[in-house]
């Protein structure tokens, strides 16, 4: 239905809810919906490669950044998991 972030970021609220009905959490699906109108008001559409731009997008923590940043870009960015365990 959204296969570009101009996409999702013309859609309405009501269609990306619909979209997301029954996967629960709808936080998610409007946070989706605001980093793509992030990302088309102050990236003209092209997801920033840095960590610390990624953060800025609604939706966007440290975590996924990182992932982002490291996944997407081929850059060496430390993950870190909040399930890890400190000894």
């Amino acid at each position: 239905k959204f296969p570009t972030v101009k996409s999702l970021s013309l859609a309405t609220s009501e269609e990306v809810n619909s979209l997301w009905a029954g996967l629960g959490y709808y936080r998610r699906a409007r946070m989706l919906h605001e980093g793509s109108k992030y990302v088309m008001e102050k990236h003209n559409g092209t997801l920033p490669s840095s960590i610390e731009e990624l953060k800025l997008i609604p939706g966007i923590g440290p975590y996924t950044a990182g992932a982002i940043s490291s996944i997407a870009f081929q850059k060496p960015e430390p993950l870190v998991d909040g399930n890890i365990i400190r000894l």
